[in-house]
């Protein structure tokens, strides 16, 4: 069997993590997300996993060493998972699956979800520090972070959309077919 590599991009709290936790626990799948590497340089720094803080380390890091960075680390991540499924989390910008899209098995997967939808699942869920004190203004204020504004031209550019603005069971039937 060919070992796919499913890269999941969307805007913010549209589904990529739930798509990833649930290809892990029904496939055995191999995660890997973008955000690790800041989330773990922030927690070294002793900074908040804000969204500011991870859109302003991401760009110094790609400014410094190099736009595509964070996907040579994944596609090298996908090369050595001893899996037969790989998922990664969180491709934003064109750079971030130019190296990835280079592996037998590679699918671009788009997640789209309605902005209240994927407001009030950001809220609930707390991920970050401020989500669940974040105000609507501020959550599209989010959008126009350097670090979300690519994300739209990345999806155009997907190989399949899945629609998260139903049900679980409906948003997983979607992923089970991807397998």
């Amino acid at each position: 069997m060919t070992k796919k590599i499913l890269v999941f991009t969307g805007l913010p709290a549209c589904g990529k993590g739930t798509a990833t936790k649930y290809l892990a626990e029904k496939y055995d799948a191999k995660t890997f997300r973008f955000s690790t590497i800041m989330r773990d340089l922030l927690d070294r720094l002793y900074l908040p996993q804000s969204r500011e803080n991870m859109s302003l380390l991401s760009r110094i890091v790609r400014e410094n060493f190099a736009e595509d960075i964070f996907a040579k680390v994944m596609a090298e991540d996908a090369k050595q998972a001893e899996t037969d499924i790989v998922v990664i989390d969180g491709a934003r910008r064109l750079a971030d699956v130019e190296h990835l899209s280079k592996i037998k098995g590679f699918l671009l997967i788009a997640i789209e979800g309605d902005m209240k939808i994927r407001y009030q699942r950001l809220v609930k869920r707390g991920e970050n520090p401020d989500d669940q004190s974040k105000t609507w203004e501020e959550f599209v204020a989010d959008h126009q972070l350097e670090t979300e504004l690519s994300i739209p031209e990345l999806m155009e550019k997907a190989d399949v959309v899945v629609d998260n603005n139903g049900s679980l069971e409906e948003f997983y039937k979607q992923l089970d077919k991807l397998v």
